[in-house]
Order: C-alpha cells, then sequence, then structure tokens
C-alpha cells in the first residue's frame, strides 16, 4: 500500500504543466446556407506557427461552440462536419478582451462527397474519455456487427459478465444499465437474456460512468448506458447488417436502421432479430462432513447438462419535433418480444466412503415468453444562448412475462433398479407497470458556474404468480403449499440540487440528491398458507462531492478527486420466497425482509489527454447484499440475505497508444484488493484476495479499405459470493473488409479462439459442506457479419433529450 500511494505521489510531482496562462475565450456558431444549425461539426483550434493542436469542441443543437481558457496568440479554426467541404479561418487574440465572439459560419454542402467518403473521414476511435465518463464507440469493433449486445459488453474495457449475467464495470458489480436512458427493471439473468436479444449491429455508444453526479439517480454502484443508433441524419438515411457466428450451435444478428428527415420533423425507426443457439455445462463435486471432522462422510457427483435456443425480436420508433430554435419535443415506443427454451438434463451420483449409494437423473423443460413495451415523452426548452434550460418528460413501461416449467427427478439403488419418481411443474406469470416522471433546471451563472435542480417519481407495480403442481398419472393437481402469489408496490421520489464552479485551474462540483422509499410487499395466502405483508418507509441522502485540478490551461493533465454515496435496492424478485427447484439438489429462494445495500465511495484520478487515465479508489459497503447457500441434508439452497460489511482497494489504468500509423492499440488494467466480512447460516467468514484484470485490444488499419483487431482478456483469481473463481482468459480477433465503394463492410471474426474461458469455482463458509465446480459454454465461436449503408448524410443531428425519467431506475424486475 506504501509503495502505491508513493507511486501516485511521484506521478503527480512529475507531471509539469506545458501551455501558456491564459483566460481568453472563442465562441460562435455554425450554420448551413439555408440557415440551419449544424450539430456535431468537429472544430479544431490550431497554433498558426506549428500547426500544432491546441484544443477540440463540438457544435451543440444549435450549432454553437466555444473554446475556454486560450492563451492570446495567433490561432487557425479547422472546422469539418459530414457532408459540408471543410473550413480554416484564422483568429487573433491579442489579449485586450476576454471574450471574442466571432461571426457565423456558414458551411458549403459538398456535392462530391459520397457516403462512404463521409464515413472514412468521420472514423470515431475506441474509446474518448470525457470529464465525467467513458465513451466507447461501438462501431469501431469490428467483431460488434456478428454479435449480440451482452458479447459487445463482454468485449468493452473495463465491463464484465459473470456466468449468471451479472455485469460489473471496473471492479464493481450491482450496476445499472441503461438502454438509451431507460432501465429495463430486470434481474441479471432476465436482462442478460434481453441483451443477447439485441444485435450488436443496432449500438452507437456505450457510455462508462463510475461517479454519477447527483442528477443521477442515487441507485447502482455505477451506470453503463448503452446508446442504440439515432443517425439523425438530412433526408432519409439508414443501414442494414446480417451477421453469423457458429460454435457448437449457430446464431445470428439481423437489424435495421432508418431515419428521415425534413426540416423541423426527424422519424428514426430501427429493428433487430436474433436467433440464439448455446449450452451450458456444470460438473460439481459435493463433500458432506459431520461437525468437527475434516473428512468427508458422503459425496455427490453432479452433472448438469443444459441446451438453450431464443428468439427476439426488438423494435424502437421515434420521433424529434422542433417547434421552434429553442424547443424541442420528442416521443419514442419501444416494443421487445423474446421467446426462450431451455432443457437441463442431469445426472447424479450419492456416495458415502466412496461407495455407491443410490444415482439420479432427471430433467427440467422450460419455456417462457417475454414482452417488454415502453413508450415516453420529452421536451427540451432552452431560455437563452447562455445555457438556462429546461427539460421534462414522463415514460411507461409495461412487462409481461410468461413461464412454464416441467421437472421429473427419477433414483436408482447401486444395482439399477428405480427406486423412486417424482413428477412436478412451475406455472410462473408475472407482470409489471412502472410509471416515472422528471423534470431537470439547469441555470448559468457568471463566472464559469452554473446551478442544476430537479425531481423525479417513479411508481412500480409488480405482481408474480408461482404455482406448484404435483404430476400423477399425467394430471397436475396444485400444491397450495408450495405455491405462492406475490404482489409489490413501490414508490421512490427524489430531488437534487448541484452546483459547479471552474477556475483557471481548479474546479468543483457539489451535489446532494434526497430519495424517500415506500414499499409495499403482500404474499397473498391461500387455504393452506396463510398471508403476509412488510412495509418499508425510509429517506435517505446522497451528497456527491467532485474536485478538478488543471495542471495546465489546455486541461492535457488533470487530476480529480470524488466522493459519492450510492444505494443498491435489491431486485424485486429478491424479495418472493417462493422457493424454486433447479434440480434434484440445488433449490433457490428470495428474502422478504432484505435491506438495501449502501456504498461509499472515495476516488482520485489523473488524465493525460486521451493517452493515459488512472483512477485508485476506496470503496466500503455496508448490508452487503449476499446471496449465501445453506446446505439442508444433500440440497443447496441459496438465499440473498444482509451479511455484514465489503470493501474494494482499486487502481485502474488505461492506455491508449498508437505505435504507428496503422496501428491504435488501447489497454486497461485493474488490480483491486477485495474482501468481506459477515456470517451466514451460524457460520463466520472474512474472505479476501487479490484480483488482476488486463484488457489488450490491438487494432490495425491497412491500404484498399482493410483492417484489422486482435484482443484478449485475462481474470485471475476472483471472488464471487462463497466461492472463489479460478484465473482463466480469452483471446479473439476480427478482419474488415470494405466494399461497394465504402458504403457496404464485410466482417470475419472468431471469438475465445482456444476455448478456454472455462470457470473453475470452488465454496467457502459453507457450514459443514464443500463443493468444487467446472462450468463451460459455447463461448468459442467464428463467425461473419455484412453492413450495407445508403442514403446521403448532409448533417448530423443528435436527439436533443435522450436521458429521461427512466435514465436511473435500477434493473429490479
Amino acid at each position: 500500500m506504501k509503495r502505491l500511494l508513493m507511486f501516485c505521489f511521484v506521478l503527480f510531482l512529475s507531471v509539469k504543466a506545458v501551455a501558456q496562462v491564459g483566460q481568453h475565450s472563442i465562441s460562435s456558431v455554425i450554420k448551413t446556407r439555408g440557415n440551419d444549425p449544424v450539430a456535431d461539426a468537429n472544430v479544431r483550434l490550431l497554433a498558426a506557427k506549428d500547426l500544432s493542436l491546441v484544443s477540440t469542441a463540438t457544435t451543440d443543437g444549435s450549432g454553437r461552440f466555444i473554446f475556454s481558457g486560450i492563451a492570446k496568440g495567433d490561432y487557425i479554426l479547422a472546422i469539418s462536419a459530414l457532408g459540408h467541404q471543410p473550413y480554416q479561418a484564422p483568429v487573433l487574440l491579442d489579449g485586450k478582451t476576454a471574450a471574442t465572439v466571432l461571426p457565423a459560419f456558414v458551411l458549403v454542402p459538398d456535392r462530391k462527397n459520397n457516403l462512404a467518403e463521409v464515413v472514412i473521414a468521420g472514423k470515431k476511435p475506441l474509446i474518448q474519455m470525457e470529464m465525467d465518463k467513458t465513451v466507447v464507440n461501438v462501431e469501431a469493433m469490428i467483431s460488434s456487427a456478428g454479435s449480440n449486445t451482452l458479447e459487445v459488453l463482454e468485449k468493452t474495457p473495463g465491463v464484465t459478465v459473470g456466468a449468471n449475467g451479472e455485469i460489473g464495470l471496473n471492479g464493481r458489480g450491482g450496476v445499472l444499465v441503461l438502454i438509451d436512458g431507460r432501465s429495463k427493471y430486470m434481474s441479471a439473468p432476465d436482462l442478460a437474456s434481453y441483451l443477447k436479444s439485441i444485435p450488436g449491429s443496432l449500438l452507437d455508444q456505450i457510455e462508462l460512468i463510475d461517479n454519477p453526479s447527483a442528477r443521477y439517480d442515487a441507485a447502482g454502484n455505477a451506470i453503463i448506458n448503452i446508446r442504440l443508433k439515432k443517425n439523425r441524419a438530412g433526408g432519409f438515411s439508414g443501414s442494414a447488417s446480417t451477421g453469423f457466428t457458429q460454435g457448437k450451435y449457430l446464431r445470428s444478428n439481423n437489424s435495421l436502421n432508418l431515419n428521415y428527415n425534413y426540416k423541423k420533423i426527424n422519424v428514426f425507426a430501427n429493428a433487430g432479430y436474433t436467433y440464439d443457439k448455446g449450452y451450458t455445462d456444470d460438473e460439481y463435486d459435493r463433500l458432506f462432513f459431520s461437525p468437527g471432522n475434516s473428512n468427508p462422510v458422503s459425496s455427490i457427483s453432479l452433472l448438469n447438462s443444459q441446451r438453450s435456443r431464443s428468439n427476439g425480436l426488438n423494435t424502437s420508433f421515434g420521433a424529434d419535433y422542433t417547434a421552434s430554435a429553442s424547443t424541442t419535443y420528442s416521443v419514442q415506443l419501444n416494443i421487445n418480444h423474446t421467446r426462450r427454451h431451455e432443457n437441463l438434463d442431469y445426472r447424479s451420483g450419492n456416495h458415502s466412503a466412496d461407495v455407491l449409494d443410490s444415482s439420479g437423473r432427471g430433467d427440467n423443460r422450460s419455456s417462457y415468453d417475454k414482452t417488454n413495451l415502453s413508450t415516453g415523452m420529452s421536451m427540451v426548452h432552452k431560455f437563452d444562448k447562455k445555457g438556462r434550460e429546461l427539460s421534462a418528460d414522463i415514460n411507461y413501461l409495461n412487462y409481461e412475462g410468461d413461464n412454464n416449467q416441467s421437472l421429473q427427478n427419477f433414483t436408482y439403488r447401486p444395482d439399477g433398479v428405480q427406486s423412486g419418481a417424482r413428477q412436478f411443474f412451475y406455472h410462473l406469470p408475472s407482470g409489471s407497470n412502472i410509471y416515472t416522471a422528471k423534470a431537470d433546471y439547469v441555470h448559468p451563472i457568471q463566472g464559469k458556474a452554473k446551478v442544476e435542480a430537479g425531481f423525479k417519481s417513479s411508481w412500480v407495480n409488480n405482481n408474480n404468480v408461482s404455482d406448484y403442481y404435483n404430476v400423477i398419472n399425467d394430471e397436475q393437481l396444485i400444491d397450495n403449499g408450495q405455491s405462492n402469489h406475490f404482489k409489490y408496490r413501490e414508490n421512490i421520489n427524489a430531488v437534487y440540487l448541484n452546483t459547479q464552479k471552474s477556475w483557471k485551474y481548479w474546479g468543483v462540483q457539489l451535489g446532494l440528491r434526497v430519495e424517500n422509499t415506500s414499499a409495499k410487499g403482500e404474499q397473498m395466502g391461500n387455504d393452506v398458507v396463510a398471508g403476509s405483508s412488510f412495509d418499508k418507509n425510509y429517506t435517505k441522502f446522497f451528497p456527491a462531492v467532485f474536485f478538478n485540478y488543471k495542471l495546465d490551461t489546455l486541461g492535457n493533465n488533470s487530476f480529480s478527486l470524488g466522493i459519492t454515496r450510492r444505494i443498491s435496492r435489491p431486485n424485486y424478485q429478491l424479495l418472493n420466497e417462493f422457493l424454486i427447484q433447479r434440480d434434484q439438489y440445488s433449490y433457490g429462494t428470495g428474502n422478504a425482509m432484505l435491506n438495501p445495500q449502501y456504498q461509499n465511495r472515495y476516488e482520485i484520478k489523473f488524465q493525460h489527454k486521451q493517452l493515459l487515465r488512472m483512477a485508485l479508489s476506496y470503496n466500503r459497503f455496508s448490508n452487503l447484499i449476499f446471496v449465501t447457500t445453506r446446505v439442508q441434508n444433500d440440497v443447496f439452497i441459496t438465499r440473498p440475505e444482509n451479511i455484514g460489511t465489503g470493501y474494494m482497494l482499486l487502481l485502474n489504468t488505461g492506455l491508449s497508444l498508437s505505435p504507428a500509423k496503422f496501428w491504435a492499440l488501447n489497454t486497461d488494467v485493474l488490480l483491486s484488493r477485495m474482501g468481506l466480512h459477515g456470517e451466514s447460516n451460524g457460520v463466520l467468514f472474512d474472505p479476501a484476495t487479490y484480483v488482476a484484470r488486463i484488457n489488450v485490444l490491438n487494432q490495425f488499419k491497412f491500404g484498399a479499405g482493410w483492417s484489422a483487431e486482435l484482443g484478449g482478456y485475462y481474470a485471475s483469481r476472483d471472488l464471487n459470493g462463497q466461492t472463489f473463481t479460478g484465473g482463466m482468459y480469452r483471446l479473439n480477433t476480427g478482419v474488415q473488409k470494405k466494399i461497394l465503394k465504402g458504403q457496404g463492410s464485410l466482417r470475419f471474426g472468431a471469438d475465445d479462439i482456444f476455448h478456454t474461458w472455462v470457470y473453475h469455482n470452488h465454496s467457502i463458509g459453507l457450514q459443514d459442506a464443500d463443493y468444487a465446480q467446472t462450468s463451460s459454454s459455447d463461448t468459442q465461436r467464428f463467425g461473419f457479419a455484412f453492413t450495407y449503408r445508403f442514403g446521403k448524410e448532409i448533417f448530423s443531428r443528435k436527439n436533443k433529450h435522450q436521458n429521461n425519467s427512466l435514465d436511473e431506475e435500477a434493473g429490479r424486475m
């Protein structure tokens, strides 16, 4: 620890200011010949003497840009925008005025420029580092077109995806995942299934937000916001993509994007269809001990073989209406339907003193249909050109699912004669209605300061029916003693205040969010089981403090300090105490008394241009939500509990280099120390471990439209609940060829080339029991994809109000 702190201190002393002192600003607006603003134009400020890059800016929706903190001298403005001829203009800062406002720049349409030339000239880097987030441009991933969204996340630097679909960011789980600023209100396995239904070719960007400000909801340890493609291009344009990958089974990902922009109206639509088939093989060795005895008295070997297939259809429709230069209205509708079938077969052997006592076999056949419908309306109004703005939106999400599971178990004596049989059936329909409303106000103050304030309210109604049937002679008989009907209602109201102020070298942001949560859960009961209910009502405060220090006036080298407090509310399904069986020896249930988990985070970051980023953070968790395992006879029963406290000390380092003109290298290294302290089922445990994760992606650009990538990911031993996971790695590669005059592309890729992404788990902290597990799935895949763009892009328009009141709702369905 001392060496680590000394390293950070030496790094701080070694970074030198490299630019002249200055507090001048340059601003202007960029328009078309028709007097329309040009959004997303790229503006570069160059030093006139050697054309070195001083700073960059991007125009907003009104075509405006500004450079701040510029020293006096001679400069050149270089302006480029899709579909327009580049433009350059000299600028002289003589120091007589603090703010230089230039006349409007009018760009000339580039009639000779076809779409292919625009795409090549405007290609974005894989990673762009911004002050409050890291942006990953998915199009820069060659393998994205042939992958689904979950597979794209697995390859995203800093993001991890667990065996059960749990998504983490920079070593922390409990991450809030948003699609276009909207939460899907799902548990980790359901969210993973949903993300598999979205083709990677529909994705535009992935935003990684480690330390959300007070403007964001307090839920989640971090935020990953997945932005779908919305071209916002003048006229009619779009793209189509199809991709196939082959492992043991075939998968397909297909998408279509359409956009039409005419004067004040912009309409867009996209559709995606996926077919997914795969396998997961789990092999368990479970040992059982008598109290105080280290030698096992019995054991169970268990092999689970699961095969699954699913079809997913995802559609989105939306429109923006620019009522005036200062007011925009937007509407959006999203419909997602997933149909999935799973077949789980298992074989088991029960031994005493290495002698077979009995064996078993069984199967679990399940099928479910799930439909998500979400719609919303939003408005943004700009009061003036200084940044005073009011935005508001309302949203509705409906979730309907129907799940059926048919299970049968058979047991046999050592001589092979059947000794028992059991067959039963689950019917698990569920539904949810979610309403949200939100408003935000931004008020700039003279002297590089501003105040933000707003409120948000959400109402959630969940209804989950769990009917259990014994099957006798092919007749289903309801068993009310093992059935369940759970209803859950929740209302969260929040207000926040956020202030920002920047000086020549220093910047500060102070925020406070206050949230009140009111919830009621009801077990409805029946003629066998008595009903019960619980109520929760609490108000919590969530401060967020950020300091930033620039070592030079251009901000090429900067340090920042952040202190935040976050909450992780339990998924709704974790509150339902219905007991459900996976195989004869494995059950799972919820916990109605589960309380939220809290996190305090302290982080210091250093950034050098777009080249180097480093972050050292300490995270402290209380009321830790932890999935525990209770051993009852020879059955493992998992249940979430609040067990105690935990901590994580993290050092993240990201490096983006260009060793040669044709070669770009992105490397992310995470080193951490993590541990927890708690009690589960009468057993005290205090596990801790060191963790290392390394992600490397090489991108190569050759002539004649050829490009390639080669990447690898290594994860050392890790702590996941009551399990240590062994180290593993994977390699992937891809090749791309531009065709059809640059409007089309062919992509070939390979994932987990050597099929090394295999989980080796070992339990800790079980009472008089232990287990080892090996889990492998269909991760070794080879595939190709074809993408085609059509239409002529005049200029790009971003949605002026993408975030909405579903922005920060935790995915808790």
